[in-house]
């Protein structure tokens, strides 16, 4: 009776193992996820299109709606700075945004038609907001040396993190390497500005990346008065200290 009663345990004990086992294994598949291929295109300098599945992200849009010519309507705009190689009013009416939300900050929010507002999101830095499955982090952007400080005061602009499924996109905007983007964890693909006498140098450019070492790196944003950055010296500087660093070219200009 004995053997009998320790066979009705085991064989239960066994079913239920196996019942754990399935059950386990449906989780695992349950939570792998398939996130879309993200596309760049750029646009100019500071402009570029994302497209994110069946979401299409425009950052900095300027140069007219025939600047945005074959690309799909925005979804999610985002504006880093004031300047007008970063915020065109004239730009945004003319496009069809009528679906979009506008991620701006403080001051550019000033400086936009009211007929906008219920489309705007203004982000201070430090701020975020999530917008079609998408975290956006607004990173601080500014001046450090004493003859730029002008141009671009702390907590006037917004860099942004975009949170792309499993996938961290950095766009500095207009900034000098300051500690906030030395402090950036896990990011993917950083478009870094290096244009004088703006934002910051060639060397400063590759020492931030350097330090919070994105997978891969965009120089963008290079052209400055009067001469054009020096991008392959910035590759130069960044794979001679850390190959595994991939700096990417895009056709800016």
């Amino acid at each position: 009776m004995k053997s009998y009663s320790l066979f009705i345990i085991l064989a239960v004990s066994l079913v239920m193992a196996c019942k754990n086992r399935k059950t386990n294994s449906a989780e695992i598949v349950a939570s792998k996820t398939e996130y879309p291929e993200l596309r760049i295109v750029p646009i100019e300098h500071a402009t570029a299109v994302l497209k994110w599945g069946d979401i299409t992200i425009y950052i900095d849009p300027v140069g007219g709606k025939e600047a945005f010519d074959g690309h799909e309507e925005p979804d999610l705009i985002l504006i880093t700075d004031i300047h007008g190689d970063h915020f065109s009013l004239e730009t945004l009416e003319a496009l069809n945004t009528q679906k979009a939300k506008i991620i701006v900050p403080q001051a550019v929010a000033n400086k936009i038609p009211e007929k906008f507002t219920p489309q705007l999101d203004v982000l201070n830095n430090g701020d975020r907001k999530t917008r079609f499955g998408i975290k956006v982090e607004a990173i601080p952007m500014y001046n450090l040396r004493d003859e730029a400080l002008q141009f671009h005061t702390k907590g006037r602009g917004n860099g942004y993190v975009l949170n792309l499924g499993d996938e961290r996109i950095y766009f500095s905007g207009d900034t000098e390497d300051v500690p906030e983007m030395r402090a950036l964890e896990n990011i993917d693909k950083a478009f870094i500005c290096m244009n004088l006498p703006y934002t910051m140098t060639v060397e400063s450019a590759a020492d931030a990346v350097l330090e919070f070492q994105p997978a891969q790196v965009y120089p963008y944003h290079y052209r400055g008065r009067p001469d054009v950055s020096d991008v392959k010296k910035f590759q130069e500087i960044v794979h001679s200290t850390n190959p595994d660093i991939k700096v990417v070219q895009l056709d800016w200009y």
